[in-house]
């Protein structure tokens, strides 16, 4: 054997990916200080109920998505650190009403702000960040970044409700699930993703592609939320286990149950979602996993995540657009 070749395996391995928010450490940075900054009010009750929320341990995925995309552009500027504000507080306001309509008392492995300060105080301080989003909104002074947000506050807005009409309904389909879900969970992600693409002056094809890369994502996002109730670690993931049963919300979970079950199980479940509750919770978990409810849902998220890495085909190579593939990698390998 030649005396240069090894007889000993190669046992280097391909580098760790760049976790996604050290990729932007010092963006993520500036854009915390911009959030304390623009929590302020002259209503100290604003500014209180503003930060308990916002720091109650939040990934921050949405904001992370705007500067993400617009450095993986080469953005220059600081306007997404604004940008990518703005989409926090408006997510903070959805939190905050959705708490008040679910009637939670737990989020984030916390009281919930609705529970420690009560309903009107809740929705009225969702009400003021949502407006100061929009006057930073007008700050960036981009008509297309103003029509893409205007544009998905109301879909936001209808995804909600149309949730809302779900409620007890054992009757929704798999299809009618992934419209309620686009509209209240992945158009956010989408418009995060998207503005920041128009900021940074991306092309048309760029634009779709990370349009349609925080759609995926937030869709496989909100797959595996509604697979953790089901097997997920109450204290990971600071809520309990069955709180959508008990609310009487028909996830992929359970429609795939119904679908794949005996009339027998298919009745129960029926059942399970008109009352709500968790009289059933342990019939139902078994079911779920009897009809391999939990593995349709997790192929389904992993079916979005594959689609929204595929997006990034139309991005320079860059430490950013590696942390973009990481991050549809982890949303479907989380626990909580």
């Amino acid at each position: 054997m030649p005396a240069n070749v090894s007889t000993h395996p190669d046992t280097r391995t391909a580098p760790a990916p760049t976790p996604p928010h050290a990729a932007v450490a010092d963006d993520f940075a500036a854009l915390n200080r911009t959030i304390m900054e623009r929590l302020a009010s002259r209503i100290p009750l604003v500014e209180t109920i503003g930060q308990y929320i916002i720091d109650s341990g939040g990934k921050r995925m949405r904001p992370l998505l705007v500067l993400l995309a617009a450095r993986a552009l080469d953005y220059r500027g600081d306007a997404h650190i604004t940008l990518a504000a703005l989409i926090e507080f408006m997510h903070t306001s959805t939190l905050l009403h959705d708490d008040v309509v679910d009637e939670s008392n737990m989020r984030r492995g916390r009281a919930t702000a609705n529970d420690a300060w009560g309903n009107a105080p809740s929705v009225l301080v969702g009400d003021f960040l949502y407006s100061r989003s929009f006057q930073m909104m007008v700050e960036i002074g981009s008509l297309p970044i103003m029509e893409v947000l205007s544009g998905a506050t109301c879909i936001i807005a209808e995804g909600e409700v149309q949730q809302l009409t779900n409620v007890g309904n054992p009757d929704v389909n798999e299809a009618t699930y992934f419209e309620t879900i686009q509209g209240k969970t992945a158009m956010l992600f989408e418009a995060a993703s998207h503005t920041g693409a128009i900021l940074a002056g991306a092309d048309p094809q760029q634009e779709a592609a990370l349009q349609h890369y925080g759609r995926y994502l937030g869709l496989a996002f909100q797959l595996i939320d509604d697979l953790l109730d089901y097997q997920g670690d109450a204290e990971a993931m600071g809520k309990n286990v069955g709180d959508d049963l008990a609310e009487g919300k028909p996830t992929l979970p359970l429609i795939h149950a119904m679908r794949e079950g005996t009339p027998e199980q298919a009745k129960l479940i029926r059942q399970a979602i008109r009352q709500g509750g968790l009289d059933h919770l342990d019939e139902v978990l078994a079911i779920v996993h009897e009809t391999g409810a939990l593995e349709y849902t997790r192929a389904r998220a992993e079916e979005m995540s594959a689609k929204a890495l595929e997006q990034l085909e139309f991005l320079p190579a860059s430490r950013y657009r590696d942390s973009m593939a990481e991050l549809a990698r982890l949303a479907v390998e989380r626990q909580n």
